[in-house]
């Protein structure tokens, strides 16, 4: 159990990550906020699992990961707890965001209000910074470094 820890947490303490994980933490944390909390005009816990179950036709358990994953997992990765395993259930859930509601609309955002949805663009962009998480770890000021150091 112990090596398997030092190996999710393993990290150096480089400054990229850290910038890469507080700009994920400040851009996705709200949207969770929206979720679970009803925060920043959100429907809240009761709400997004309503429309994720009904209009969205998620499973309940999806539905309830999406959630989790969105508030928690941002803030998981704001402090550089288990990043590399947040970064890649979060790379998942982009990846099905893509595939399931964003697609369609194809590549550009809404710009300009001309579509009836969002592209794809932002979610790349949020992938990029999850998979450089994924190969460098948390990095600086992380929880996972503290960790890993204490389970050598």
């Amino acid at each position: 159990m112990r090596t398997l820890i030092n190996r999710i947490t393993a990290t150096e303490p480089n400054t990229v990550p850290f910038i890469l994980r507080i700009v994920f933490a400040i851009v996705l944390w709200p949207h969770g906020a929206q979720l679970l909390l009803g925060l920043f005009g959100g429907y809240g816990f009761s709400g997004t699992m309503q429309y994720f179950t009904t209009q969205a036709g998620l499973p309940s358990l999806i539905a309830f990961l999406v959630i989790f994953i969105e508030f928690f997992g941002s803030l998981f990765i704001l402090f550089g707890l288990f990043t590399r395993l947040v970064a890649v259930a979060s790379i998942i859930l982009f990846l099905g965001m893509i595939f399931t509601v964003h697609q369609q609309f194809g590549f550009f955002m809404n710009w300009y209000g001309s579509m009836k949805g969002e592209g794809y663009e932002y979610h790349l962009l949020v992938i990029g910074i999850l998979v450089c998480l994924v190969i460098s770890g948390a990095g600086k000021i992380s929880l996972d470094g503290i960790l890993h150091k204490n389970t050598k």
